[in-house]
């Protein structure tokens, strides 16, 4: 086949958010926010959605990671993390470096 016959590639969609869950295996849900203009009064309000996504790398609760869209994997997950952009500093950790553990 030529370059002409072949469709363009399409950029799979991708979405920065925190991981909210992570009991299951190999999953983990995802809160996207996002800010939208209200219709009427015009105040620009915060709308967060969740999506499972699939993870290989091993991101825990409060990590901040980007996903990408994907084929479907199984009921609802159709996403998968990319990377992780950043660790959580969860509250029992930070007390166990204030006592010096």
């Amino acid at each position: 086949m030529t370059e002409k016959n072949q469709p363009p590639l399409r950029r799979r969609s991708e979405q920065v958010g925190v991981v909210v869950r992570a009991k299951m295996q190999k999953t983990v849900v995802v809160a996207v926010e996002r800010l939208v203009r209200h219709p009427v009064y015009r105040k620009t309000i915060k709308r967060t959605s969740t999506f499972m996504a699939h993870d290989e790398k091993g991101a825990a609760r409060g990590d901040r990671v980007r996903i990408v869209e994907t084929r479907p994997l199984s009921k609802h997950k159709r996403w998968r993390v990319e990377e992780i952009l950043g660790k959580a500093i969860l509250p029992e950790e930070d007390a166990a470096e204030a006592a010096g553990v």
